[in-house]
């Protein structure tokens, strides 16, 4: 009877660990997102699933076009991507974004912008525009969708704090045909 009695309890502590150590990698390392719309089209898929590195950003510096979720206005959990990091200057004009008056090539963006025959992708415009600052500012993000056309972004909630930010994500894991890394 001890015997059996022994056995269980180191099923338990097993069972026990295994959870504790799942929430916290869930918790503080990596989490599941699944993309919800097409504001990230043709990068990212309506119901793509994909891993968030929390981590990334805890211990360095966000980078420019990494693909990142926040926590937003509405309660919701946004995928966009980092176009504009603190001090930037962030304008679009003739379909070209400009960044500290330098124009930065969207190669995510060519599919679409091949398609798009009654006008511009990006609508022209400049930050101050947008969220009333000449400079994205400190502790901020400015972000877009790659569905310029049909993304609720920084152009409409304004900059991103970064304390919003969960994390980066460039894997997507389902479907499994669909599996790949994004750029």
């Amino acid at each position: 009877m001890t015997k059996k009695k022994s056995e269980i309890w180191e099923w338990t502590k097993a069972l026990v660990i295994a959870v504790a150590l799942a929430a916290v990698i869930r918790y503080f390392f990596f989490a599941p997102i699944v993309v919800d719309g097409l504001s990230m089209m043709p990068t990212l898929h309506d119901q793509d699933r994909m891993i968030v590195n929390k981590l990334n950003y805890k211990i360095g510096e966000p980078k420019r076009f990494d693909i990142i979720v926040f926590h937003a206005p509405e309660n919701k959990d946004y995928i966009k991507r980092i176009i504009g990091l603190p001090g930037d200057t962030v304008e679009y004009k003739d379909d070209t974004l400009y960044i500290n008056g330098r124009p930065y090539e969207e190669p995510y963006l060519d599919e679409y912008k091949k398609q798009v025959i009654d006008g511009p992708l990006t609508d022209p415009f400049t930050l101050e525009e947008k969220i009333g600052e000449k400079t994205v500012p400190e502790g901020h993000l400015f972000v877009m969708g790659d569905n310029r056309r049909f993304s609720k972004d920084s152009r409409h909630i304004g900059a991103v704090s970064m304390e919003k930010v969960l994390g980066n994500t460039s894997i997507v894991y389902w479907p499994p045909e669909d599996f790949h890394i994004v750029k």
